[in-house]
């Protein structure tokens, strides 16, 4: 039950699935929900790769998660420098054959929306074209029953769904570029799981919403009223936590019931209809090829949707 003080794979209720001989990258997995859910992989028996950008948080959660049985690596990656993801994926392609799950977690809400050196607001950057650069160039390492499982947010629904003009971004407040970013996120996501389908590969890929944690720096940028309601849902027994957050993360990873679910939105482990905008065919397409175009690389999947 959500709300219980449990730990994640006990919500999610995947506490006796075994993901012994499984390898899993949590990006983003240092602290937080993140955090939360790499923990969790690790006591299901999964071989975890940690990321972030602080080495001491990092190797931290790697001893944890070593101390419960199971195997651990930290890989450190600011996913501001596309760079420095190419050497993330690198380093994850060198240490295993195959990548069982991925969990495109790394993200935030920044009060700084400056333009990276690709010329967009650093929050599209890190949300989207980060996880985005990182899933493709991950694709070919990703075992045929792998599982992508794409953090994204409720505040996809607040977004205006226009995203052709990614330059502008940066004028944005931190609210609305965050709440774009997160539109992007199920796009990407629901696109993801379209072009796999089509070029018969069985990886999945589902989004989800995490909840919002009273107390947050998520739930303290919200604008009026909403940081009243999040407050007023602290004191409520049904109030999302890290752990609740994680669950929902940890059941997508693991959870024999969505092993053949994609394109998916969800929330407190249940499938949820996402805001129409968010599954729009052309636009997601849209935002894909752009996206490529931004990263100035090859379009991943291309071939099965040629026609």
């Amino acid at each position: 039950m959500f709300g219980t003080e449990r730990p994640p794979e006990a919500k999610a209720g995947v506490e006796d699935v075994d993901l012994s001989g499984r390898t899993a990258l949590v990006s983003g997995s240092t602290s937080g929900l993140g955090r939360a859910a790499a923990l969790s992989l690790g006591r299901l028996g999964a071989e975890v790769i940690v990321h972030g950008r602080d080495e001491a948080a990092g190797e931290a959660v790697v001893d944890e998660i070593e101390a419960g049985g199971s195997e651990a690596r930290f890989v450190a990656a600011d996913f501001e420098r596309p760079v420095a993801v190419s050497a993330l994926a690198d380093a994850v392609r060198e240490s295993v054959d195959e990548l069982d799950v991925l969990c495109n977690n790394a993200g935030g809400l920044f009060d700084d929306n400056s333009e990276t050196d690709l010329g967009v607001g650093r929050t599209f950057h890190v949300n989207h074209l980060s996880p985005y650069q990182l899933t493709a160039e991950l694709l070919p390492t990703l075992a045929p029953d792998a599982r992508v499982v794409t953090t994204a947010s409720v505040a996809h629904r607040f977004a205006t769904p226009e995203l052709d003009g990614l330059a502008a971004l940066t004028g944005l407040s931190s609210w609305a570029a965050y709440c774009r970013s997160k539109l992007a996120n199920v796009r990407f996501a629901t696109e993801l799981a379209r072009r796999l389908e089509t070029a018969d590969r069985e990886v999945t890929s589902n989004s989800l919403h995490p909840g919002i944690v009273p107390g947050s720096e998520f739930s303290r940028t919200l604008p009026a009223p909403v940081p009243q309601l999040g407050e007023l849902v602290g004191e409520l027994p049904v109030a999302d936590s890290v752990a609740d957050g994680a669950a929902t993360v940890v059941y997508l990873a693991a959870a024999d019931e969505v092993a053949d679910v994609t394109g998916g939105y969800f929330s407190r482990c249940r499938r949820r209809t996402p805001d129409p905008d968010a599954t729009d065919a052309e636009a997601c397409q849209r935002l894909w090829e752009r996206s490529a175009e931004l990263l100035d690389v090859e379009e991943p999947l291309a071939a099965a949707v040629a026609d």
